[in-house]
């Protein structure tokens, strides 16, 4: 399967080709084409403005997604800066869940004198990088909440690898590979993950590529806690799209 992408040039301001206008009522500040589809969203805020902040350019996203909703309807990724800060998440995703991209090429942290939002450009916007996150590191979930009136409503989430997901989920799926391979050490590795970042999604977007890199395997998943159980049961069951539209993928593919 061929992609083209289109990326909005920075350095080269053309009327024609690098600004797109909505019912030329609105235009959002950059948006990035695959196929013709706009599906990343960028928000960018000056950063001389004081009252320009990031969650400004966050409401922004927000307004846009009220005033312009079929803008969204193919979107992936939403991004936001204040010419400091840069995070990137989706649009049903508090701001609380927008997250910075923290490598520009998944070996080391980029330094903190280096722009947020160039290491995001270079590091999750790398036409590479952003096609296998589309492609293989966002799941839908479905929560629930109550109003104020005690009514429960369920609602779908989605929600966009960290980048630290997204490197450890490619290592791991590369050293399976080679421990898989003729004469490999039949040794996978660990990963090593601290509390709350995400260990359950590394698993669904582990598994997810799995399945396509290695022709449909088993994979056992072992706890060690009845809680754990349920938490993983639940987690992949909500997320089962992902690795069925992966086994599908492959299943034509052959």
């Amino acid at each position: 399967m061929a992609f083209l992408l289109d990326i909005i040039t920075f350095l080269q301001i053309s009327f024609s080709t690098n600004i797109f206008r909505i019912n030329y009522n609105k235009r959002p500040d950059l948006i990035i084409f695959v196929n013709g589809l706009p599906l990343v969203v960028i928000e960018l805020k000056n950063a001389t403005d004081e009252n320009a902040t990031i969650k400004s350019a966050f409401d922004q996203i927000r307004t846009y997604k009220a005033t312009i909703p079929s803008l969204f309807r193919y979107n992936s990724i939403c991004v936001i800066s204040d010419g400091l800060e840069a995070k990137a998440g989706t649009i049903s995703a508090d701001i609380s869940r927008f997250m910075t991209w923290k490598s520009s090429d998944g070996i080391a942290e980029s330094s903190k004198l280096v722009p947020q939002l160039e290491t995001l450009i270079l590091g999750m916007l790398n036409p590479c990088i952003l096609l296998d996150l589309i492609k293989n590191f966002i799941v839908f979930e479905k929560d629930k909440k109550q109003d104020e009136k005690g009514q429960t409503q369920v609602f779908t989430i989605k929600k966009l690898a960290a980048y630290h997901q997204y490197y450890a989920v490619n290592k791991a799926l590369e050293r399976t590979l080679q421990a898989s391979r003729k004469g490999g050490d039949k040794k996978g590795g660990v990963v090593w993950h601290t509390q709350g970042s995400g260990k359950s999604l590394s698993m669904v977007f582990y598994t997810g590529k799995a399945v396509l890199a290695l022709n449909n395997p088993t994979i056992v998943v072992i706890t060690d806690r009845n809680d754990l159980d349920d938490q993983l049961f639940d987690t992949f069951a909500a997320s089962k799209n992902q690795i069925y539209q992966c086994y599908q993928m492959n299943f034509w593919q052959r």
